[in-house]
């Protein structure tokens, strides 16, 4: 893979980068949850995004950990507010510590994350700390949606779809966007990369509610079937609300309404999985994510750069669309 030297340097990157130090009850969970790995996919999009314009791509090494590390975060407290037990195979930081302890550390990382995005050249650092902020602002919106959704029975698809915008795709169009502003590419240029990233978040967000039914639990790395046992409004169960029609419906009604606790959760996604496999909604996501996919690569061919230089970014692109975790 041509993009395996890039992950190798963010790896060794992210193992030296120091979070702090004393006391040790905030710092362990933020050690534990970067080594639990991960794809690395958004810092990997930020060092090919630069490699795409110069040689010396490692200058925006500590740059794209910030954008993990804020990543990162996120998902610390995104995992309180779903009650996940897992997260990457392992117990999330909420389990294997406190939820206190977790708050706390996730807002440290955020700090350690504005730190590591310093190491930008003076001249590009207010407009990079300008498009973080904004794109960090919105990761937020994106989970406050995602939550007023859960009370809700009428979220439509396009909600749904401005919603995981925010929430995943918009940090996928920055992390790209960024590798762009540190090489010195121009505004017509960063917006390509930052639409490209944008479509792909969408695709790569599409995929994993798929995945989230449908995955290999031993790939995957979370619990399959949590978005249905949670009855979370994803694309495959608005779709699903829409399509349902007699018998059908009664089931998916069924499920829908039974109270936490009170029904064999492992009984339940398999109940509404087939219900989904009987509407073809997992063709339905796939060919959505599919879509979305699309228009990221199209973005990517429209960069005014060689295709020799495009390849280890479009290699990536590539695994991202196959991925099976």
């Amino acid at each position: 893979m041509t993009f395996q030297p890039f992950l190798e340097a963010i790896s060794k990157q992210i193992d030296n980068t120091i979070y702090g130090q004393h006391p040790n009850e905030l710092y362990d969970p933020i050690r534990y949850i970067m080594s639990l790995g991960g794809k690395r996919l958004r810092p990997l999009l930020t060092t090919l995004s630069a490699n795409l314009f110069i040689d010396d791509w490692q200058k925006c090494l500590k740059p794209a950990i910030a954008v993990e590390v804020f990543h990162n975060f996120t998902l610390m407290h995104d995992d309180i507010m779903d009650c996940a037990p897992l997260r990457r195979g392992k117990p999330t930081v909420h389990e294997k510590w406190n939820a206190n302890t977790a708050i706390l550390s996730g807002d440290v990382m955020l700090v350690n994350a504005y730190e590591l995005l310093l190491d930008v050249e003076t001249a590009q650092l207010p407009r990079v700390i300008k498009r973080f902020n904004r794109t960090a602002a919105e990761v937020c919106e994106g989970q406050q949606l995602d939550m007023n959704f859960e009370t809700r029975s009428d979220v439509s698809q396009d909600e749904y779809i401005d919603m995981i915008r925010l929430k995943t795709s918009v940090l996928l169009g920055f992390a790209m966007e960024l590798g762009g502003m540190i090489a010195g590419a121009d505004e017509t240029t960063t917006q390509l990369l930052y639409d490209a990233g944008l479509n792909m978040g969408l695709g790569f967000q599409l995929k994993d509610d798929l995945l989230d039914v449908y995955g290999d639990p031993e790939k995957f790395g979370k619990q399959v079937g949590g978005d249905i046992i949670a009855n979370k409004k994803t694309f495959m169960l608005i779709e699903a609300l829409l399509l349902a029609e007699g018998e059908t419906k009664e089931k998916l009604d069924y499920w829908l309404h039974l109270e936490q606790g009170s029904y064999d959760t492992a009984a339940k996604v398999a109940a509404v999985t087939a219900i989904y496999t009987e509407l073809g909604i997992d063709k339905i996501a796939e060919s959505k994510s599919d879509e979305f996919f699309t228009k990221g690569f199209e973005a990517l061919h429209n960069l005014p750069v060689a295709p020799e230089r495009k390849k280890p970014l479009i290699e990536f692109a590539e695994f991202l669309v196959g991925r099976e975790s």
